[in-house]
């Protein structure tokens, strides 16, 4: 299965060899990674990115961002993966 979340991008880092390019800080509501962007060269910070394997694919308008973690959110077991915790009543 192949899962790509979104997130805002919020810092513009120089050209990295091992990242393909140039990266950038992205905000998962609260989380934040670095991701490759050289799939999207014409992201600008404040961006709603879709990211997949750390890299962002697609820069997405406010409301493709919102209509995503919208169904996201509908599965805590999902988003406690993704935050890298175990699913909920878990130990």
């Amino acid at each position: 299965m192949c899962l790509a979340v979104p997130g805002k991008l919020t810092q513009i880092m120089p050209a990295d060899e091992a990242l393909a390019g140039a990266s950038g800080v992205v905000d998962f509501h609260g989380s934040r990674l670095t991701v490759g962007l050289a799939f999207v060269p014409e992201a600008t910070v404040g961006d709603w990115l879709l990211v997949h394997a750390g890299f962002a694919i697609a820069v997405l308008d406010d409301t493709e961002a919102r209509e995503v973690w919208e169904l996201v959110q509908q599965d805590e077991a999902f988003l406690a993966d993704i935050a890298g915790g175990p699913p909920p009543d878990e130990p």
